[in-house]
């Protein structure tokens, strides 16, 4: 996709930037804060790749002035952020930490005084490790003490926060922490990642009631990184069926009960051998039915599924990491085909359509539910160079392209009827990328690990063109002007 240039987007469409606090704020054992999963996880051999971890990160504890200030400059209108559970509440219970919470307050003020809305998120995959030891996600006292912290958080942080979403991608939190291992927690027990589907959902539901009632005008949202399925061959049977099984897993199980009030009979049936969904009591799923004023889709790929013999499959090409135990519970008859033709370094292929057939498909399913892309974005591998006039320069051409074609993909749902409310590019800033530590890069600003020196890209310079005129500027306007 390369046309588009210079269409506009409606009045009022957010353009805004994210970022998760396990990945850029490091300060890991300052202000109060204990350890999370995360902590746990990278600090265990083998892990993380190069052995990295988030103590430091971005340095955003200690830099988030200068962040704000280069948020400011991109000329944002709104902030994605998350919150460090055991920053705010040690150990995940208890009172809060003063210290904790006045980081955030005057991150969040100091936004609103520049004019940039912040959402807030109050899971981004890092539990307080006192919570996991007594049994994590699997167990639904953690649920519960989810909706303890987000009441807290809303008592304490109030009409600071434009949008309140109670978890990032509970997906990779349920199968990649505790069916794969390739998140922490690093488990790989299947009727654990079930159990965890049910508890992240429950959990959303109970924050999303106990966050209203303290503030009864709140706008809550949950994010969740639909898939987007094609089959090998759509004249298949089987590969029909392929699509449909992980479909279920993939966002079924999270749409059923979040919007339809409900899991679907076909996932229950697929997993039935793994579990019988006991962990579910009467009324959950009217707990989980909480009416949403944003659902937060997150895309960067699509995947390609067949059919084959039961026990032959080859989940290897689905794109979340190496594992010897598969994220899709009790799927050992679906293959995941690898992709032909571009992808970035994540080995993900880049296909902005996706992007439309996902919001195009949730805003007939679901019609009058706005959406928002609350992440989308690439890593490659930068390098830094300096132009004729003596700037430091990130000429990241393939990351420019890439946001290019997802905006202009977003701007074809909304031609279409789609209700998309804001674009955020994931990622400000380099960070702390998960399982592959410091060797991916989605940052919009490079990040110099050894120094904390921030430089922007030319993929900032763009998309600072883009957020100020609401205009889709061609590839080549990247010059720092």
């Amino acid at each position: 996709m390369t046309d588009g240039d210079g269409r506009g987007f409606p009045p009022g469409f957010l353009w805004g930037a994210a970022t998760a606090a396990y990945q850029i704020e490091g300060g890991a054992g300052e202000g109060g804060r204990t350890p999370s999963i995360w902590d746990t996880f990278s600090h265990t051999p083998g892990r993380v790749h190069g052995g990295d971890t988030g103590d430091v990160a971005d340095d955003h504890y200690h830099r988030w002035a200068q962040d704000v200030e280069h948020i400011a400059r991109l000329r944002l209108g709104a902030y994605r952020l998350s919150i460090s559970w055991s920053r705010v509440q040690p150990g995940g219970r208890g009172p809060l930490n003063p210290e904790g919470v006045a980081f955030y307050v005057r991150l969040l003020d100091a936004l609103r005084e520049r004019g940039v809305r912040p959402f807030v998120t109050l899971y981004h995959w890092d539990l307080p490790q006192e919570l996991e030891d007594e049994g994590g996600w699997a167990v639904r006292a953690t649920a519960e003490a989810f909706a303890r912290y987000a009441r807290l958080m809303a008592r304490e942080l109030g009409d600071r926060v434009e949008v309140w979403t109670t978890l990032n991608e509970p997906w990779c939190s349920a199968y990649l922490g505790y069916g794969s291992g390739v998140h922490a927690p690093g488990r790989t027990e299947p009727a654990a990642a079930l159990a965890a589907v049910h508890h992240l959902n429950l959990a959303h539901g109970l924050a999303a009631a106990a966050i209203r009632e303290v503030l009864p005008g709140a706008r809550v949202s949950v994010t969740l990184n639909l898939h987007v399925i094609r089959p090998a061959d759509a004249t298949s049977d089987a590969d029909g069926a392929a699509v449909r099984r992980i479909d279920a897993l993939a966002n079924r199980a999270f749409l059923g009960p979040l919007l339809d009030g409900a899991y679907p009979a076909d996932l229950l049936a697929d997993t039935a051998a793994v579990t019988d969904w006991g962990f579910v009591r009467d009324g959950d799923t009217a707990l989980v039915h909480q009416p949403l004023a944003l659902l937060g889709v997150n895309y960067y790929s699509t995947v390609t599924v067949r059919g084959v013999e039961p026990g032959s499959a080859d989940a290897g090409a689905d794109g979340h990491g190496a594992s010897a135990h598969s994220p899709w519970i009790a799927v050992d008859d679906v293959e995941f085909v690898p992709h032909d033709g571009p992808s970035t370094a994540m080995g993900w292929n880049i296909e902005p359509g996706g992007l439309t057939d996902l919001l195009l498909g949730l805003s007939v399913r679901y019609p009058g539910l706005p959406l928002a892309v609350t992440e989308n974005g690439a890593a490659f591998d930068d390098e830094e160079s300096v132009d004729d006039a003596g700037r430091r320069r990130v000429r990241d051409a393939r990351r420019v392209q890439y946001v290019h074609d997802h905006v202009v993909a977003t701007g074809a749902a909304i031609d279409a009827g789609a209700d998309v409310r804001g674009y955020f590019a994931w990622s400000l800033l380099d960070n702390f990328e998960w399982g592959y530590g410091f060797s991916r890069r989605f940052g919009i600003i490079r990040v110099d690990y050894a120094t904390g020196e921030r430089v922007w890209k030319d993929s900032a310079h763009w998309y600072r063109r883009l957020a100020t005129s609401g205009v889709v500027p061609p590839v080549t306007a990247v010059d720092p002007g």
